[in-house]
């Protein structure tokens, strides 16, 4: 697994638990014989990654609020993005697994290759600690790190809505269900969002909650809104990041020492 440990930067000390994570659960039911896999590595570093990757998000936009971190952490968790660091180091390629996995494609199915990312993570976890499984991570994801999508009126344009009206001091807006129209299997539904007495934004969905959120987009286009918007202080400014190294933190900011 040299080649591996070379991509990922990490030589592992109990080669076993690189082993482990590599080892998909059909070699195990193909083989019909007692065999370790990675779905406990997997569990492990589902919550390795979400520590690693929250605290660093959370130090890099030291204004944003809650809501808007965990829209940020979800461009970095995701399936997509775990597939794409997995892509990124060819790990299908590494993978063990039974035959029928395999010739069935396992080695380029997404949720394979998340639960890799995450085992590995896992393992890096078990043998060295937390401090070791950050720089890897952090390596790992340094490029979706560095691109992450800020607009937060695509992220949340209710919130966005909200946090811009409220910044006038008067209350916050309201939404009306307009329509429900389709067959229960199908409805669709149509709000319309209010300020002050005035609408600013009529939007539909498959939901209400979906209708209210393209209501409260369509709202982030309306003259009033935009004039409030650009009145205040920019999103770009409010969320621009803290300067940081892009490959890990400086050991005095070490996860083990916060």
């Amino acid at each position: 697994m040299e080649a591996l440990e070379a991509r990922i930067q990490y030589a592992f000390k109990n080669p076993r638990l690189l082993a482990e994570a590599l080892t998909h659960p059909s070699l195990a039911y193909e083989t019909q014989g007692p065999h370790f896999d990675n779905q406990r590595l997997e569990f492990l570093g589902d919550a390795v990654l979400q520590l690693i990757l929250t605290r660093k998000i959370f130090l890099l936009f030291p204004r944003l609020n809650e809501g808007s971190l965990t829209k940020l952490r979800s461009q970095l968790v995701s399936r997509t993005a775990l597939q794409r660091y997995a892509e990124r180091l060819g790990l299908g390629a590494f993978l063990m697994m039974g035959k029928g996995e395999d010739a069935s494609g396992g080695r380029e199915r997404a949720s394979t290759l998340a639960d890799a990312v995450e085992a590995l993570v896992g393992a890096v976890y078990l043998d060295s600690g937390l401090d070791q499984a950050t720089e890897v991570v952090l390596r790992l994801c340094h490029e979706e790190i560095a691109s992450l999508d800020l607009d937060l009126d695509h992220l949340n344009p209710k919130g966005r809505l909200q946090e811009i009206l409220q910044a006038t001091g008067a209350p916050s807006p309201t939404y009306e269900m307009l329509d429900a129209r389709g067959p229960d299997h199908r409805k669709e539904f149509v709000a319309r969002v209010f300020w002050q007495g005035e609408p600013l934004g009529i939007g539909q969905g498959t939901s209400k909650k979906l209708a209210e959120t393209a209501a409260a987009r369509e709202a982030l286009a309306h003259p009033t809104v935009r004039h409030l918007a650009a009145s205040q202080p920019s999103v770009p400014a409010r969320l621009r990041p803290v300067p940081t190294r892009p490959h890990g933190e400086k050991p005095s900011e070490s996860l083990s020492h916060s």
